[in-house]
């Protein structure tokens, strides 16, 4: 009775065993179910595998009833955890849902909702696209500034960079509403109303501060008129003539033009004429001042139209004061250390040598130096390359002295073999032979001329002749002893001299270049 009992017991249980390995081992992440339910695959209806269970013994029978039961509820821990899991994921995915059709709002019906009914009233039926008096005529946009401040003026890049507040007025009609108070809104809500399509002409780049919100500002007044104020920095292009430099001039300008409405839909106009841009009179340069400004009103003629421009016009003086300490008086100096040489003995070759061939090279450096700051352009020959120059060719010139003063020393030593004298009669020798010679082939002609008279009678032509040949020879007598007294002029009895005229010549014709330097880069 025991054993069948066992035999009855064992089928149902090995049923139950294989019904669960078949369902464990479907699932893929459970690997020693389906090793366990391969390791006991039931025969038929069960009962060799059950014989051999019972022949293994009551402990063996209970610890596989134990290791079934596990993995039994295993798998209900595994089919409840993938439940929830599903069921989190369709939350997460309703949740997202829910929240982007949210988000699909329209945007005018967005902000509408939130805005108060005075708004809500003006912007019903509004249309941002449409200008104001689409259909009767053009609207007027007054323009004002206040310059902030000017960061750079680059003269290699010829332009300069502005921080500028820009403010914009005109009048809309579908706007109006009742009160006697402006409406001041956040600068975001522009996006909902017209604004003129205003641009700077000759904007390298510009760009809107942000910090912290876009610097905006939108005013609706009853009546409606808008004033639509933003503040940018931008950089504008600036022809500049630097042939004086850095005694130089310049007018740059800031020009505003509408991009797409002509004059035919909108005008432009300063609201309070030279008084519209403000600034100007406290902004703090480093090396400019602002002289004059003004502004204009004018036309953009292109292929497409005619469009309104306003002009703002200033002038800028340079300050010269830090290239007169910069470049002016160390090139002065320069020249002066190089005049030291014609004190110093011609006999002391390194001193006098060392002097000019420094001053040469640090003037050479003070020129490069002097260049760095400006735009590498031929066509502009600068006030301040025409001084380096100028005190370039003094300085070569004082070496040049020297180089001329040495080799006359030489030639007078080599040549004191010879008596003075000696010398002095030796060219009044060569002075009286070429005077001679010269008198004799003016003499020549006319002897033959008058033997030959006495024979023949000459012709008219032949006196002509005659006479014109010796006015040729005069002048020729004239010109040899001019030519004469030259050379006596520069004849170097004593080479020492030399240094000695240099010492006035060279700071006289010095000043005199400076006055006219001065004079003519300032006054003209």
């Amino acid at each position: 009775m025991a054993g069948k009992g066992q035999r009855s017991e064992v089928p149902v249980g090995a049923g139950a065993s294989s019904s669960r390995a078949a369902s464990i081992g479907s699932a893929a992440s459970i690997g020693s179910a389906a090793s366990i339910g391969s390791a006991a695959p039931p025969a038929e209806g069960g009962l060799e595998p059950a014989a051999r269970r019972g022949r293994a013994g009551p402990a063996a029978r209970l610890r596989l009833h134990q290791r079934l039961l596990a993995l039994q509820e295993l798998q209900e821990l595994l089919k409840e955890f993938v439940t929830m899991c599903s069921l989190c994921c369709s939350f997460r995915a309703l949740f997202l849902l829910l929240f982007c059709r949210s988000m699909q709002i329209p945007e005018a019906e967005g902000k509408s909702e939130i805005l108060p009914p005075t708004i809500q009233k003006i912007i019903k039926g509004y249309n941002k696209y449409l200008r104001p008096f689409f259909d009767n005529g053009p609207v007027s946009v007054g323009m004002s500034m206040d310059i902030a401040s000017i960061d750079t003026i680059s003269e290699i890049n010829m332009d300069y960079t502005a921080t500028i507040f820009l403010r914009q007025r005109w009048t809309d009609e579908r706007l109006c509403f009742d009160g006697n108070k402006s409406l001041s809104l956040d600068g975001r809500l522009v996006e909902m109303l017209w604004v003129p399509d205003t641009f700077i002409v000759d904007s390298k780049k510009s760009f809107l501060h942000d910090v912290t919100v876009e610097n905006r500002l939108i005013r609706i007044y009853p009546n409606g008129t808008v004033l639509y104020a933003i503040r940018i920095t931008t950089t504008v292009s600036c022809s500049m003539d630097l042939t004086k430099y850095p005694m130089d001039k310049q007018t740059c300008t800031l020009q505003l033009e509408s991009w797409g409405y002509n004059i035919n839909d909108v005008m432009f106009y300063w609201t309070r004429g030279n008084d519209s841009v403000r600034g100007l009179d406290t902004l703090q340069l480093a090396q400019y001042t602002v002289e004059d400004h003004f502004t204009s009103v004018s036309e953009a003629v292109y292929e497409t139209g005619r469009y309104p421009k306003l002009v703002f016009h200033f002038e800028l003086k340079r300050n010269i004061l830090y290239f007169i300490l910069e470049t002016y008086v160390p090139s002065i100096l320069l020249v002066v250390l190089s005049w030291v040489s014609f004190w110093i003995s011609q006999s002391s070759v390194p001193a006098r040598i060392c002097i000019g061939v420094t001053t040469v090279l640090t003037m050479t450096t003070l020129m490069m130096g002097a260049r760095t700051s400006l735009p590498n352009a031929n066509c502009f020959i600068k006030a301040i390359d025409v001084y380096l120059g100028i005190c370039f060719s003094f300085i070569f010139g004082a070496l040049l002295e020297y180089a001329v003063t040495h080799f006359c020393t030489l030639h007078q030593l080599s040549s004191k073999e010879l008596p003075k004298i000696i010398d002095d009669d030796d060219d009044e020798e060569e002075k009286n032979a070429v005077l001679a010679a010269v008198t004799n082939s003016c003499s020549a002609p006319d002897n033959t001329n008058k033997t030959d008279s006495n024979e023949n009678k000459q012709s008219s032509s032949d006196r002509k002749r005659e006479r014109s040949q010796h006015r040729v020879c005069n002048s020729a007598m004239s010109v040899m002893k001019r030519l004469f007294c030259i050379f006596d002029c520069f004849h170097v009895k004593n080479p020492y001299h030399i240094d000695n005229y240099a010492r006035f010549s060279f700071p006289l014709s010095f000043i005199i270049i400076n006055v006219l330097y001065w004079v003519y880069y300032l006054y003209f």
